[in-house]
C-alpha cells in the first residue's frame, strides 16, 4: 500500500497555488494586510551557543532549535499522523515505481530562493547528487544510484526499496545549487558567511544570538503572504522553565511532555491548547527473549493479558497517547493494515485468562508467588533511565499490576542514560521500555521487535530481545522490497501471525507527537478533528501549519 496523498493536503496545495504561489510573489491576503504578532517557538534544551544554519547537521543550531525546517523545504511532506498522507511541496508531483526503487518528481514552478534566484530542477538534481558524489555523508541511508532528468521530470534511482523510508527521502532538505556548489565541505560548513543561509522556505534568517534566533516572513514566498510576520526561537533550561514561559505568554509554541498539563498549563488561559498526535510508533515493553523468564512465550502472553494499557495512557502518559490492544501490536492509526483474522482480536486486562495460560504451561503459585515449571519464583527487573517521568511512572504501574495479578516481583531499575544504553545494546537487561522505528506503516513495529538486521557485532540498535525466526526475517524483507501490494500483504500476514502467537514485545500506547500552542493571536492550528499535520514545531510539517494560520478575530 503506497502512502496516501491526503485529500485535505491536496486541497491545501491547490489553495496555495490559487493564492499566488505559481507566480512566485506574495498574494493579496486581507487577513494579513496589517502586521500581526510574532510567534515565539520554545525548546527545553538549554543554551545553544554555536551558530550554524546547515540543515544537514543534527547538532547545528538550525537543527537544535528547529528553524532549519522553515528555511529549507523538502520535496513533499509525509504526515506522521492523521491520514499518513503525502503532500507535494517543492515538487508539484511525486510518484514511486512499483517496488519503490525509483522516485519521479516534477519541481514546482514559480518558486524562488530567498535571494531572488529561480528554483529549478537543477537544484533538486544537485541536492541528491551530493550523496552520489560523496560530498554529503549518506547518514540517512538513501543509497542513491542514479539521478536523471527528462524535461521537467527528475528520476532518482535507489539501490533498494524505499517503501519503508519514503519520508526519509521526501523530507531531504533541498538546497540552492548556485550557492552550495561553491561550499568546500557541506558536511561541516555552518553557512554563517553572508549570503549562504538561503532557502525557499516561508521564513528567512534575520538575527542570531545565543539567547534567541529571529526569522522574518519571506516576502516572496511561493505559498503566498504569511499571517505571522516573524518567528522567535528560544531555548529554556528545562521543561519547568519552558512551562512557565508558555503559561506567562512569553512563549507561544512548543513540543514538550508537561506533567499535570491541565493544572499547570491548560487551566491558566482558555487560549492555551495541547494537541496529542498519535503516530505509527508506540512506547513498547521489550523483553530479553534469551534468558528467563522471557524465554517462555507463555509467560510473555500472560503479561500481555495482564498489563493495563489504558492505565499507561491515563496515568503514565497523562492522556497523551492512545492504548494499543490488538494482538498484532498495531495501533489505531494502522488498523487498516490488520489482516481479517485479527481484526477486533484484542487483549484486555483479563487476569483469569493470564492465569490459565500460565497454568497450562506448568506454572503454579506458592503463597501468591508465581513459580515457574523449574520450581523457581518468577521475578524480573524493568529498566528506564532516571528522570524519564512518564516511563518511570509506568515502571511503578507494571510492578503493582503484575504483583497483584500474577504474583510476579518486578524490580524497578532507573540507571543513568549511559548504563541503560549499554544494557539495551548488549542484551544484559531483563525488560526495558523503548520506542519503535516509525516507518508510517506496520513494518516499523515488526522490524523493531523481530528483525535480526539490527544486531551488529552483538550489539542491538533495535530488536533488543534478539528475536530470530528465518520465516519472519524473509517476510520482513518481502514487506520492505515487494513490487506489489499483494506480496506485501502476504508478508504482513506472516508478521502479524508471528507477533500474535509469539509475543516478542508488548506495545503499550501510541508514541505521540505533542504540541503546545495558544490561539490568542492566530487560528488554523491542527486539531483532533483535523490533523493535517502535528502541532510539533520541530517536524517538517511546521511549514504547512504556518501557511494555514490566520489572525484570530
Amino acid at each position: 500500500m503506497r502512502l496516501k496523498t491526503s485529500l485535505a493536503a491536496a486541497g491545501l496545495t491547490a489553495a496555495l497555488i490559487l493564492t499566488g504561489c505559481a507566480a512566485g510573489g506574495a498574494s493579496t491576503n486581507t487577513n494579513s494586510s496589517e502586521p500581526g504578532a510574532a510567534l515565539t517557538i520554545a525548546k527545553p534544551d538549554g543554551a545553544i551557543t554555536t551558530e550554524s544554519h546547515n540543515p544537514y547537521l543534527g547538532d547545528s543550531s538550525a537543527s537544535k532549535y528547529g528553524y532549519a525546517k522553515v528555511m529549507f523545504e523538502p520535496l513533499a511532506l509525509v504526515n506522521p499522523t492523521g491520514d499518513l498522507g503525502t503532500t507535494p511541496w517543492l515538487a508539484e508531483s511525486v510518484e514511486w515505481n512499483e517496488d519503490y526503487t525509483q522516485l519521479t518528481v516534477v519541481p514546482r514552478s514559480g518558486v524562488t530562493w530567498s535571494d531572488g534566484t529561480d528554483f529549478t530542477a537543477d537544484d533538486i538534481v544537485f541536492t541528491f547528487e551530493q550523496y552520489v558524489s560523496g560530498a554529503l555523508t549518506d547518514s540517512a541511508g538513501l543509497k542513491i544510484e542514479d539521478i536523471t532528468a527528462d524535461g521537467d521530470a527528475i528520476t532518482i534511482t535507489f539501490a533498494d526499496s524505499k517503501y519503508t523510508a519514503q519520508a526519509r527521502v521526501l523530507h531531504t532538505p533541498i538546497v540552492p545549487k548556485h550557492i552550495w556548489e561553491n561550499i568546500a565541505d557541506p558536511n561541516t560548513d555552518p553557512l554563517t558567511d553572508d549570503g549562504l543561509a538561503v532557502g525557499t522556505g516561508p521564513y528567512v534568517l534575520d538575527n542570531w544570538s545565543t539567547e534567541s534566533v529571529t526569522l522574518t516572513a519571506n516576502p516572496d514566498y511561493w505559498g503566498g503572504e504569511l499571517s505571522v510576520p516573524a518567528l522567535n526561537y528560544v531555548s529554556y533550561g528545562d521543561n519547568a522553565a519552558l512551562t512557565t514561559a508558555l503559561v506567562s505568554g512569553e512563549a507561544d509554541w512548543a513540543q514538550a511532555f508537561i506533567p499535570q498539563i491541565e493544572s499547570s498549563y491548560l487551566s491558566a488561559d482558555e487560549h492555551n491548547q495541547f494537541l496529542v498526535s498519535p503516530t505509527a510508533g508506540a512506547g513498547t515493553l521489550f523483553m530479553n527473549l534469551q534468558t528467563k523468564p522471557f524465554n517462555d512465550p507463555a509467560l510473555r502472553e500472560a503479561l500481555a493479558w495482564t498489563i493495563d494499557r489504558q492505565a499507561y495512557v491515563d496515568i503514565a502518559r497523562e492522556g497523551a497517547s492512545e492504548p494499543v490492544w490488538n494482538v498484532t501490536g498495531l495501533g489505531e492509526l494502522l488498523e487498516g493494515e490488520v489482516i481479517d483474522e485479527y481484526k477486533g482480536v484484542d487483549y484486555s486486562v483479563d487476569v483469569d485468562k493470564a492465569r490459565q495460560v500460565l497454568t497450562d504451561a506448568g506454572y503454579t503459585w506458592e503463597s501468591d508467588t508465581l513459580i515457574d515449571p523449574d520450581g523457581e519464583a518468577v521475578s524480573f527487573s524493568i529498566s528506564v533511565p532516571a528522570g524519564w517521568s512518564d516511563w518511570n511512572t509506568e515502571q511503578a504501574l507494571l510492578a503493582e499490576e503484575l504483583d497483584e495479578a500474577l504474583g510476579i516481583e518486578v524490580k524497578v531499575d532507573q540507571p543513568d542514560w549511559g548504563g541503560w544504553d549499554a544494557a539495551r545494546q548488549e542484551g544484559t537487561f531483563q525488560a526495558i521500555i523503548h520506542w519503535l522505528e516509525d516507518t508510517g506503516n506496520a513494518y516499523g513495529l515488526y522490524t523493531s521487535t523481530m528483525d535480526p538486521k539490527w544486531i551488529v557485532d552483538d550489539k542491538a540498535a533495535f530488536n533488543f530481545g534478539r528475536f530470530d525466526d528465518p520465516k519472519v526475517t524473509d517476510a520482513l524483507n518481502t514487506y520492505a522490497n515487494a513490487a506489489s501490494d499483494e506480496d506485501r500483504q502476504a508478508a504482513s500476514a506472516v508478521l502479524q501471525t508471528a507477533f500474535a502467537e509469539q509475543v516478542p514485545a508488548i506495545p503499550l500506547g501510541a508514541h505521540p507527537l505533542l504540541g503546545e500552542f495558544n490561539t490568542r493571536n492566530y487560528v488554523g492550528w491542527p486539531s483532533e478533528d483535523d490533523q493535517y499535520a502535528s502541532a510539533d514545531p520541530t517536524q517538517p510539517g511546521i511549514v504547512q501549519v504556518l501557511t494555514q494560520l490566520e489572525p484570530a478575530e
